[in-house]
């Protein structure tokens, strides 16, 4: 199977439990593998996934509505983005959280969700 990935795609939003998050804002960091059969396709846009799209609908979903999880957060995008492009057979979401508040040293917290179109 082909996949195109968007990967690192930033944003400034209000996610999490505590309430300095939802003041505040933090850094959101999301990968989207986006999973379809191109070879073969023609060169035109039609016969593709436009990513673009896909980055819009990404960006509204992290930017539009405040989750306390990321997991939820993981859940939307990737339904959202599998309703959008019925081409796709299958999403992958990675939402990263570097900025997490906990209370020791690490480089990043991150939930992952692979979803199917049959599990729509």
């Amino acid at each position: 199977m082909s996949r195109i990935v968007l990967e690192g795609l930033e944003f400034h939003a209000h996610h999490g439990v505590f309430e300095t998050e939802a003041a505040l804002g933090a850094r959101f960091v999301v990968d989207v593998e986006l999973h379809y059969p191109f070879a073969g396709i023609p060169d035109e846009l039609d016969a593709a996934v436009n990513y673009a799209a896909v980055y819009a609908a990404v960006q509204e979903e992290v930017t539009g509505q405040r989750h306390d999880l990321i997991e939820v957060l993981a859940d939307r995008i990737a339904r959202r983005v599998l309703r959008d492009q019925p081409k796709l057979t299958r999403v992958t979401v990675r939402v990263h959280k570097p900025f997490a508040p906990l209370p020791g040293i690490f480089r990043d917290v991150r939930a992952e969700l692979d979803l199917s179109r049959g599990d729509l």
